[in-house]
């Protein structure tokens, strides 16, 4: 089975921030997405889920972002919300920033899961026993940004404040914590206007997609809210303003009658220790000497469902990008599995509640990896 190999000269997630703050002229960064220079103020604009091709197959639901509608960026892998709010809080892929699933295995702690910061798939508040700065300890975009004079804010949800995940890729600017989308455009109106760099998050639309399906009557109510919300930002925008949409990955619906349940295949647990990641891209850990036996078995029980390879094979393709630090590595699985087409990798003992989600994302497919950047100038 021919392996997918990301394009590294691709425009990627990554980019987006180092070449929005490369048009404001800030020293020390080196944009590689082509932008408009003399931008007097910028906000980032993160709609959680938001595929490149779920746009373009609703754009009547979605007539403002259509029409912004510019070149599509790739996300890496996996395509998921840790990773890419990582990518674009650091201006890396996943091999350097080590943020690599919805839940991995962290050397001397065990399986957390981020977005939580806790134990996965339940456990304590993990920010003491890990912390945040410690586990991504890289510079982010926002520090470097506020070091060379900048000023930064990052808008997102009021609870997300303080969380493990703000702190591990978001730190750097001053938090602003919304409560709901009026709070959101209008924090964002007052930043641009303000000068200087905003990254701002809005998350119900991934939400909608796992509950109910990308593409769903909830869905594409959502995206017109979501339309609806970027229409205002860019009704606000003040001379020199500039508005970046992007996502942070894209989503597929998951067809239940054709699921592998790991729990419930002891082919797929012998010689396993633990396993992370989601749905659609799986971190398997084996007990020592147990690499080619599991392998053998997940490549004969999945068939040909995922791309089932060693960690090495995952590395050598660039999945994690071209570079992977020596931490990074230790926190990739022994074997790595990314679901093709339709299928979900679940796990319904130990993840009832992911597990029973009908719009899921993490794999290599193009739904999944390609997301739209939109741009409007004030």
């Amino acid at each position: 089975m021919e392996l997918p190999k990301p394009d590294p000269e691709s425009p990627h997630l990554a980019d987006v921030i180092p070449s929005v703050l490369t048009a404001m002229g800030v020293e020390g960064f080196d944009g590689r997405i082509p932008l408009p220079v003399d931008v007097a103020g910028a906000c980032v604009l993160l709609i959680d889920g938001l595929g490149a091709e779920l746009l373009d197959a609703h754009a009547d639901d979605a007539p403002v972002m259509a029409g912004l509608r510019g070149r599509t960026l790739q996300v890496g892998f996996p395509a998921t919300t840790v990773a890419g709010l990582a990518s674009l809080g650091t201006g890396c892929r996943s091999g350097e920033h080590g943020l690599v699933g919805y839940s991995f295995r962290l050397p001397d702690v065990g399986v957390v899961n981020p977005l939580r910061w806790r134990m996965h798939p339940w456990g304590d508040d993990l920010r003491k026993a890990a912390p945040p700065e410690q586990v991504q300890p890289m510079p982010t975009t926002f520090e470097r940004a506020v070091a060379a004079g900048a000023k930064v804010s990052v808008i997102s949800g009021a609870e997300f404040t303080e969380s493990g995940m703000t702190r591990a890729v978001l730190r750097g600017g001053r938090y602003i914590g919304v409560q709901a989308l009026g709070d959101l455009a209008a924090r964002v109106q007052e930043a641009v206007a303000d000068g200087g760099l905003c990254y701002a998050y809005h998350s119900e639309l991934d939400m909608m997609g796992h509950l109910y399906g990308p593409g769903s009557p909830a869905w594409r109510l959502q995206l017109r809210q979501v339309d609806r919300l970027v229409e205002s930002v860019v009704e606000g925008l003040p001379p020199g303003g500039l508005l970046a949409v992007v996502a942070d990955h894209g989503m597929v619906w998951v067809d239940s009658s054709e699921a592998v349940d790991i729990d419930s295949e002891p082919a797929l647990t012998e010689g396993v220790t633990d396993v992370g990641g989601e749905a659609r891209a799986r971190h398997i850990y084996v007990a020592p000497g147990a690499v080619d036996d599991v392998l053998a078995a997940w490549r004969d029980t999945v068939a040909e469902r995922a791309w089932v390879v060693s960690r090495d094979e995952a590395i050598d393709a660039g999945w994690f990008g071209e570079r992977v630090t020596d931490e990074t590595r230790r926190r990739i699985g022994d074997v790595v599995a990314a679901a093709r087409g339709s299928i979900g990798l679940l796990r319904r003992t130990a993840e009832p509640l992911e597990s029973s989600l009908i719009g899921q994302h993490g794999s290599l497919t193009t739904a999944e990896q390609n997301i739209p950047l939109l741009l409007a100038h004030g």
